[in-house]
């Protein structure tokens, strides 16, 4: 699909989610989409503003961290809590689980969706209202476990 139209779509696609949300369709969010579209892997709420500075000049930290959590709200992004607290946003929407690296902080998305129904009945029996239930495995990536990669600070 041509960059025009495939860029033409994601609008449509996040008009249509904010509207069902009953959210304003904003140039701001629609950037911001774009941008993790852009992207395409797990970015940081930073990695996303010097994305869209050049196309959003004015725009500040604070507004891309409301834009995330709205976005993750509906579903347009997965927050995934990564080694040392670090928050990483995942624009991909299909279930899928995710490897966390305990030694370089690396997040790897993990082509399996676990049966999680077990989970959610057991969360229900004691009162607990799930809305969705996810698997993170922590440990070494390759790299780390072979030995061959840096360790992050």
């Amino acid at each position: 699909m041509p960059e025009r139209t495939a860029t033409a779509a994601h609008d449509s696609e996040l008009a249509q989610e904010l509207r069902r949300g009953g959210q304003r369709v904003t140039s701001q969010r629609l950037v911001i989409n774009r941008a993790l579209k852009a992207l395409d892997r797990h970015v940081t709420a930073e990695e996303v503003l010097s994305a869209v500075t050049e196309r959003l000049p004015g725009v500040s930290l604070p507004t891309i961290y409301s834009t995330l959590e709205l976005f993750e709200r509906l579903g347009i992004v997965r927050r995934v809590s990564a080694r040392g607290g670090a928050v990483l946003y995942d624009p991909r929407r299909e279930e899928h689980s995710h490897l966390i690296c305990e030694r370089c902080g690396k997040v790897e998305d993990l082509d399996l969706t676990p049966e999680t129904e077990g989970v959610l009945a057991a969360a229900r029996r004691q009162g607990f209202e799930p809305a969705r239930a996810e698997l993170v495995l922590h440990g070494l990536c390759a790299a780390c476990a072979a030995g061959t990669a840096p360790r992050r600070p």
